[in-house]
């Protein structure tokens, strides 16, 4: 039995602390949110980012140093814009026990500097501190509503050290969340920062419908960006085999398809008609495929590597070209870019 604590109660922290509760782990949610803490509190359901679901044992706080005094391992289930500062907040009082599980699927902002990965960017903080707590990435196909009702689901949890990733698989792993072991984060989180890309597009066929949208589409966008991505993500330092399993393909196919993906969702906003500003005020959750994109742009003009696909896309979020002349240039990527 271990004892959790996860920072940030969006919808994915939420569904981990129930899966968890439900396996026999002591968990213990923490959020900045009074409406959610009081509803946890209150009514033992996170009504605002996961209704419908119970969590009677998941304690509640509002205060991180509970959470850093109880658990041992720290589940960073927060946005990517947001992580480093709460890491900055919890490293002055990390003890030698305490691993740390990043979760975030994005990005570090530019001026971070280093590989531009969150984890990189939490562990060059420890090192500064003086201090060497295990980081390891989680990401993989995982919906949070289907992962709460119990749907069978794989995920990677990578770490520069293997004995690490296979005891966090052993000991998270659940009847139904079943955790894959590897040693590639750099891969599993760029991956899991790209596909938001990628379901970002998709998800514009599905606002073009009535239209010019459909599945050859959308095989299409998903195509030319996950060739566009291999290449990329191997120049920015994954693993090439990163890319065939749960981080890569699997996550992927899932946020670019399912109707539950913000990313996808975020696009199809877009696809019917409104702007970005419309979409992104209309969404109840954060959407990291905008910011993803820009950063993914930057970094390729660094590395003076080629990406017609991202390129695309941005255009199209800067408001440059149209919805239409965008998934046309997008799927033409694939003949010009370098899988």
């Amino acid at each position: 039995m271990a004892r959790i604590g996860i920072l940030g109660m969006g919808n994915w922290g939420t569904a981990l602390a129930l899966v968890w509760c439900n396996d026999g782990h002591n968990v213990m949610g923490w959020t900045i949110e009074q409406e959610v803490y009081e509803s946890m509190m209150e009514r033992d359901e996170n009504e605002k980012y996961l209704p419908g679901y119970k969590i009677p044992k998941l304690d509640c706080t509002m205060d991180i140093a509970d959470v850093l005094e109880s658990c041992e391992i720290l589940v960073l289930a927060l946005p990517s814009s947001a992580i480093l500062e709460v890491v900055d907040q919890m490293v002055p009082s990390l003890r030698p026990s305490h691993l740390i599980l990043d979760l975030a699927k994005g990005l570090a902002p530019s001026e971070e500097g280093g590989s531009g990965m969150i984890s990189d960017a939490i562990e060059r903080r420890l090192t500064v501190a003086g201090k060497s707590n295990p980081v390891v990435v989680m990401t993989g196909p995982t919906i949070a509503p289907e992962v709460a009702r119990g749907v069978i689901t794989n995920a990677l949890v990578a770490c520069h050290d293997m004995s690490v990733a296979e005891r966090v698989a052993e000991r998270l792993s659940t009847g139904s969340l079943f955790l894959t072991p590897a040693m590639d984060p750099v891969g599993a989180e760029l991956w899991g920062a790209y596909k938001n890309c990628v379901a970002l597009a998709c998800g514009l066929v599905d606002g073009l419908k009535d239209s010019i949208g459909g599945d050859n589409l959308k095989a299409a966008l998903v195509l030319s960006g996950y060739s566009e991505g291999i290449g990329l993500l191997q120049k920015m330092g994954a693993d090439p085999s990163t890319a065939f399993g749960p981080a890569g393909i699997g996550d992927l196919y899932v946020t670019a398809t399912s109707p539950r993906s913000r990313n996808r969702t975020l696009g199809e906003k877009l696809g019917s008609g409104k702007s970005l500003e419309q979409a992104l005020e209309e969404m109840h959750m954060v959407a990291e495929g905008v910011l993803a994109t820009k950063m993914f742009l930057d970094r390729a003009e660094v590395m003076s590597h080629d990406t017609p696909f991202l390129e695309s896309l941005g255009s199209l979020l800067d408001d440059e070209i149209a919805v239409e002349e965008a998934v046309k240039r997008m799927v033409e990527a694939y003949e010009t870019g370098e899988p």
